[in-house]
């Protein structure tokens, strides 16, 4: 028996949190972003 599989410290799905850090990590990028365009036009 594999040492590891005995005591577990997350149970969640892998699937559900690697899909949540691209979404936030994409959300980030995209505030940065949005910042950086706002300031361009509104700057001038």
């Amino acid at each position: 028996m594999n040492e590891f599989k005995k005591e577990i410290q997350s149970k969640n799905n892998d699937v559900i949190d690697s899909g949540l850090g691209f979404v936030f990590s994409f959300l980030f990028f995209f505030i940065i972003f949005g910042i950086g365009v706002a300031i361009s036009v509104f700057g001038m």
